[in-house]
């Protein structure tokens, strides 16, 4: 049996900053966005393993975010912790069309 995912609209591209994240929710999900500067735009749960800290808030490095509480690493593409640390965040597909964000579920 195949399950095909709900592509979600969420926002306009030039309303997510570059290097700046932003939460929002989708059907009991909620998802932290970045913007990375080689213009790709990533989607992750938004609360850290560890600390339930805002993961939006954190700051961005490459494809990581650091977690606003307790400056764990997380990356945007996996949604794995860096090692010693420990967790993982769902991260979910992006799709740009037309300057506007979906997300997929």
């Amino acid at each position: 049996m195949s399950i095909t995912k709900e592509h979600v609209y969420v926002m306009q591209l030039d309303q997510l900053p570059i290097l700046i994240g932003k939460e929002v929710h989708i059907k009991n999900e909620s998802i932290a966005l970045f913007r990375l500067s080689n213009g790709e735009v990533r989607a992750i749960g938004s609360r850290c393993p560890h600390t339930n800290g805002p993961l939006a808030e954190g700051i961005v490095s490459g494809e990581f975010v650091y977690c606003p509480l307790q400056d764990w690493k997380v990356s945007l593409v996996t949604g794995h912790v860096q090692p010693p640390d420990e967790g993982t965040v769902p991260t979910y597909d992006v799709i740009l069309k037309n300057g506007e964000i979906y997300v997929s579920l």
